[in-house]
């Protein structure tokens, strides 16, 4: 199978220079094909083309056909069960870069290794967690999740990455009565109503993980109240709370921070001018 043959029934799904992307890529990842090898066709390659080359028509994500997702500069292990990475999600990793930042610009005496506390709830493949842990020499990072899937594969990252991470399995809903523990609490929790399902991707609604991806229609602010409650008490002075939002509810979402008595709580926009996180302080 030619690299031609491979991409132009990807176009029933993919445009053209999305399925020529696509194509190549899963010929590099998973065949270790060359660009000549891909233009001629290498002999005996049809036998694991054509079921890749389904697997894309069906609607599977490439990310977990090939096992990898690009995340910035990082390229994490991603399969079914866990949450494919967004690039938006960069822009939640350059917001809590730039209160560590500040809070290192505020210290009186050098910090010592791990005295910036970082949590991360939620984690799925480890993708905040591991970025933050590899660009804050100070941060001491744990990451939270519920599904044994996500801790495995983010502990995979972690370890892999070099990432220094304490990884453990907590419920967002339910956390500990912690006080006065962390510098940074950021999220990026379910927010996406069940209503919205219908407009989405197949390949997104038939492939990734619903319970990483949604709440219910009468309650959207489940995770926001759950984690700003928590924040509020488990935030060290000073300490801030970033997370990703529903841009149709990020208004809402700063609205419960404040009322939940953090301070200075402002709605950001990502890439694309959405609202898409809101950061808030404890006094």
């Amino acid at each position: 199978m030619t690299y031609e043959e491979f991409w132009r029934p990807l176009t029933a799904l993919y445009d053209r220079r999305e399925a020529v992307a696509v194509a190549r890529l899963v010929m590099e990842e998973c065949c270790r094909m060359t660009f000549a090898d891909m233009l001629c066709g290498r002999p005996g390659d049809d036998a694991m083309l054509r079921p890749l080359q389904q697997r894309l028509l069906e609607g599977e994500p490439v990310q977990y056909i090939i096992g990898v997702a690009e995340f910035g500069n990082l390229r994490l292990h991603v399969e079914p069960g866990v949450l494919i990475p967004r690039p938006e999600t960069l822009e939640l990793c350059r917001l809590a870069q730039e209160d560590y930042r500040r809070w290192q610009t505020g210290r009186s005496k050098p910090a010592a290794s791990g005295e910036y506390a970082v949590l991360d709830i939620g984690t799925g493949s480890g993708c905040i967690a591991c970025t933050l842990a590899l660009t804050m020499a100070e941060a001491r990072v744990t990451a939270w999740d519920i599904a044994e899937t996500a801790l495995r594969i983010a502990r995979q990252n972690a370890e892999r990455l070099g990432a220094r991470i304490a990884i453990e399995r907590r419920d967002a809903l339910r956390p500990p009565a912690d006080h006065r523990r962390w510098h940074l609490v950021v999220s990026n929790p379910p927010y996406i109503c069940q209503s919205e399902l219908t407009a989405m991707e197949a390949r997104v609604t038939e492939h990734e993980p619903h319970t990483a991806l949604f709440v219910p229609d009468a309650d959207p602010l489940l995770f926001y109240r759950h984690i700003g409650r928590y924040a509020a008490t488990a935030l060290r002075p000073g300490g801030s709370l970033m997370a990703e939002t529903n841009e149709r509810y990020a208004t809402a979402v700063k609205r419960l921070f404040t009322d939940l008595g953090l301070s200075g709580a402002t709605v950001h926009s990502d890439q694309y001018g959405k609202e898409r996180f809101v950061t808030a302080r404890t006094a």
